[in-house]
């Protein structure tokens, strides 16, 4: 099942979640993985009070993804794919795909699958 969600609704979205974890990847190939509370400005989101190795990883591999987890169990998570710009302390991530994602439940109620809802970021 598919849902399209404009940018503007993006922070409609981003309300419903808390923290989120802020995934980048090193020159040598290995992910960094750190909780962080991305701000929506414009059309983009801000993450402040990085370390360096997210914020080098960016400037190294400009490709991140923020994951909001669920905030109750069988809820969805956010998922935003994006392009940053590395700072000092803090990156700015032009989102390039959204998605809300949870497992989906097979006829057993075992995990099958996923229930996925795209958000798109462009007006139509």
């Amino acid at each position: 099942m598919s849902v399209k969600v404009e940018l503007r609704e993006l922070a409609e979205r981003l309300a419903e979640f808390g923290f989120a974890y802020l995934i980048t990847v090193g020159e040598d190939r290995r992910a960094h993985l750190v909780a962080a509370t991305p701000a929506l400005d414009g059309d983009h989101l801000v993450v402040d009070g990085l370390g360096r190795h997210s914020t080098t990883n960016a400037a190294a591999n400009h490709d991140v993804t923020l994951v909001w987890p669920p905030t109750n169990a069988g809820g969805y998570s956010l998922i935003v794919d994006g392009t940053a710009t590395a700072g000092d302390t803090s990156i700015t991530v032009r989102p390039t795909r959204a998605v809300l994602h949870r497992p989906a439940p097979g006829p057993d109620g075992s995990p099958c699958g996923s229930d996925c809802q795209p958000i798109a970021l462009t007006d139509p």
